[in-house]
C-alpha cells in the first residue's frame, strides 16, 4: 500500500468554513481520499482538509517559530 502522510481522520466537532478550490486540486483530493479509503467505502474529500492543514502547519518551521515568539511575548506581559 502507498505510504500517505495522513493516516487517520480524527472525529472532532467541526467549524464550518467555505473555500473555493481549483478543479485540479479537487481532483487531487478525490484521488487522495480514494487511496486512503482503499477498498472501503468512498471517503468525502472534505474530511482531508483538516488533517492536511494541520500536517502542513506542524511541518512549517517558520510558523512554529513565530507562534513560540507570540506565546513568549504574551506570557511576559
Amino acid at each position: 500500500m502507498t505510504e500517505l502522510k495522513i493516516t487517520e481522520i480524527p472525529d472532532e466537532k467541526p467549524v464550518k468554513m467555505t473555500v473555493a478550490l481549483p478543479a485540479d486540486l479537487h481532483r487531487d483530493l478525490l484521488a487522495y481520499a480514494a487511496l486512503l479509503a482503499g477498498n472501503d467505502a468512498a471517503m468525502d474529500p472534505a474530511r482531508l482538509v483538516t488533517p492536511m492543514l494541520r500536517q502542513f502547519m506542524m511541518s512549517d518551521k517558520g510558523f512554529a517559530r513565530a507562534r513560540r515568539q507570540v506565546k513568549v511575548a504574551s506570557s511576559a506581559k
